[in-house]
């Protein structure tokens, strides 16, 4: 193999040939063609009718994929890029700001390089990390994914990200931002919705390892009615960490659309949420459950301590949750909550393996998970999450086929190419059955 081509981003046109297109749909993959122009899929043709007049006028980089899997690229559902694999919350929230930003752009780039081209943010630590990070990002000043930028969430006093000491009533030391009241609630989504965020995340339910549990539901009726109305008159989304019972019907009631977790869902949520399935996602994040339970003894989480029992009793309920959910057709996405010491950046496409080994899922609805659902929960699935004509080239190129084995997903080196908007942020090697074609 030779050293990659240099230029290819600026070409107007690139012509994957030879290649097994998984488009994602549900239907089987097959031999073809995939023309991009600019930023969009321009054709995808079956066969491999290779330098034919329709797909090379013009000229076009032709890329001979000799068998690989062309396919979207994966789209996490719940993303926090200033988590930064740190072994805890404090080493998050305490770090100073200036340094923030830059981590938060080196997570962008972990993100990337595993082959996730964009990504909703479920949190930002602090105030206007993942707005600047997706501006910096668009611009193509930083490598990253497609982003959708959160702020901190909001919490209440005493709830999941109120994390200061009762002697020390200081917000500065809080992941998330402390109301109490609806009209605490509506000045707090309002500044939000003026840093530039692109959606609101309101803390719901607790957390176990806060020592909060996490079926208990803190956030009254009017204040979750209240930054429902508030983010609803600005259009900005509302997404929620959720994981009790009653929380999830707080979600559908008001109107959420995101929920993060749901793993406590009981019958009556389930009948909730399959009637009004249209409306609402799901991302389990289930990858925190598993890795806080069975993988972080290195940093104070012994398995079988009380702690990550609290988690394997929420994981095997998750489970159960996730099961029903997916057989009522109700749309779960992935996600893990990537971002701590024993969930690290970049090894986000574990997910995909967890919904095919645990929640019963087949590796096309896995990948469906990770690609064309993915769209739908950036809000962009008329053109985002397929290998379709007209739709937003995020292409990877895999040595390998993910429907016998979605292992390899998680091997970089397996991703040969990743195109994001129709320009290689990893681009293919050059061998001698590629060439350039010429007007």
């Amino acid at each position: 193999m030779a050293d990659d081509i240099n230029g290819w981003n600026s070409n107007r046109s690139t012509l994957f040939t030879n290649v097994r297109v998984l488009d994602a749909t549900g239907e089987n993959p097959f031999t073809g063609e995939v023309l991009v122009q600019g930023n969009r899929i321009k054709s995808v043709n079956r066969g491999t009718s290779r330098f034919s007049a329709p797909m090379t006028s013009g000229g076009a980089t032709v890329i001979d994929g000799m068998g690989a899997t062309l396919m979207p690229g994966m789209i996490d559902a719940h993303l926090h890029l200033s988590w930064n694999n740190a072994p805890g919350i404090d080493p998050i929230q305490m770090m100073e700001l200036e340094e923030h930003m830059l981590v938060t752009m080196e997570m962008a780039k972990l993100v990337i390089d595993a082959g996730f081209t964009a990504g909703r943010g479920a949190a930002a630590a602090k105030p206007r990390l993942d707005v600047v990070a997706k501006r910096f990002i668009n611009e193509g000043r930083f490598p990253g994914p497609r982003y959708l930028a959160a702020g901190p969430e909001i919490t209440t006093v005493g709830g999941l990200g109120d994390a200061a000491p009762s002697h020390i009533p200081h917000e500065g030391l809080n992941l998330g931002l402390v109301v109490s009241g609806p009209e605490e609630v509506r000045r707090t989504v309002r500044q939000l919705i003026k840093y530039g965020v692109d959606s609101i995340k309101l803390n719901l339910s607790g957390e176990s390892i806060t020592g909060m549990g996490a079926e208990e539901t803190p956030m009254s009726e009017e204040e979750v009615a209240m930054a429902a109305q508030e983010a609803r008159c600005r259009n900005k989304v509302l997404s929620a960490h959720a994981r009790s019972s009653g929380s999830i019907k707080q979600c559908i009631r008001h109107g959420i659309r995101n929920i993060y977790h749901a793993s406590f869902c009981d019958e009556e949520g389930l009948d909730m949420l399959e009637a009004a399935k249209e409306h609402h996602m799901v991302a389990p994040g289930i990858a925190w459950l598993i890795n806080t339970a069975r993988h972080a003894e290195e940093w104070g989480i012994k398995p079988g301590s009380p702690l990550s029992m609290e988690y394997e009793r929420e994981l095997a309920m998750c489970i159960d949750a996730m099961k029903k959910m997916h057989r009522r057709g109700i749309r779960i996405c992935i996600g893990g909550d990537y971002g701590f010491a024993w969930t690290p950046q970049g090894t986000n496409a574990k997910d995909i393996q967890t919904f095919v080994e645990m929640l019963g899922f087949s590796p096309m609805e896995a990948i469906q998970a990770a690609t064309k659902y993915g769209g739908h929960m950036m809000l962009m699935e008329d053109e985002l999450g397929l290998i379709k004509e007209g739709y937003l080239a995020d292409i990877l190129l895999i040595d390998g086929d993910p429907l016998a084995d979605v292992r390899i997903l998680q091997d970089q080196k397996r991703i040969m190419a990743i195109m994001k908007d129709g320009k290689f942020h990893k681009a293919p090697k050059v061998n001698e059955a590629r060439r350039r074609l010429t007007a």
